[in-house]
């Protein structure tokens, strides 16, 4: 297991923004999900092997100064740790929301994605039978205690919303050049359709379930996550993209 090491840096606005990276190998940017989680993320046990593991954490939140801010801020704030800490390239990988906010990062900045990971995201919806699953199952999912700020919660589910309702939001994804893998857990009370259509939608987009493990596999089947990370982000690295 490699040494977690971390370090503040500053945002484009001068906010101080936390990040963490371990390992060492091709650049990997590791985005929790949540809306407002702490980087839950960070370990390096669960880090994929033969990389170089980034984690930010999202400002306003944890280690990180600042305040509730939108679906483009964040994304300007991971450019502003890519270019800092020297990075010309890196694999984004994000679970839940993280995987959402991934393939928004990928749309905007296309020219510094090598590929993305999207694992147990929402996609680009807001379907009331969706929801009604969801809630329907809430109670049966494995609880992990996380820490979040109901704050930046707020102001990221409001931007998501703006985000999806954009007229050309799927026009993008359609024409993205960019590689993406979307993954489902085979337990998780969130139905996979979204993005299954995202998959069929994006040019260079894939779709895979991985069975019997439910929406927090990070931490209920660490060794699932490690191996599925690595080896998509492997065979991303090897492929070059496939651009």
């Amino acid at each position: 297991m490699s040494a977690v090491h971390s370090q503040l840096i500053p945002g484009d606005d001068g906010v101080r923004l936390h990040v963490a990276v371990t390992g060492a190998g091709p650049d990997v940017v590791m985005l929790s999900g949540g809306m407002g989680c702490i980087q839950y993320l960070e370990d390096g046990a669960i880090a994929p092997v033969g990389f170089r593991a980034w984690y930010p954490e999202p400002r306003g939140v944890g280690r990180s100064a600042g305040s509730g801010h939108t679906m483009a801020q964040a994304a300007a704030d991971l450019e502003a740790i890519r270019r800092a800490v020297g990075v010309e390239s890196w694999i984004v990988v994000g679970h839940s929301w993280g995987g959402d906010l991934a393939v928004f990062y990928a749309l905007q900045h296309p020219e510094v994605v090598t590929g993305v990971v999207a694992i147990a995201g929402t996609g680009i919806q807001k379907d009331r039978t969706w929801s009604e699953q969801y809630h329907a199952g809430k109670d049966t999912e494995p609880q992990i205690p996380i820490a979040w700020d109901p704050e930046v919660h707020a102001a990221l589910a409001a931007s998501y919303l703006e985000w999806i309702h954009q007229p050309h939001v799927l026009r993008q994804v359609a024409d993205s050049a960019v590689p993406i893998r979307f993954v489902a857990a085979g337990e998780d009370i969130r139905p996979s359709w979204p993005l299954q259509q995202l998959a069929a939608l994006a040019p260079l987009g894939t779709f895979d379930c991985v069975p019997g493990v439910p929406h927090a596999l990070w931490a209920t089947h660490p060794e699932v996550w490690t191996r599925l990370v690595t080896d998509i982000c492997t065979d991303l690295t090897r492929t070059g993209g496939d651009r």
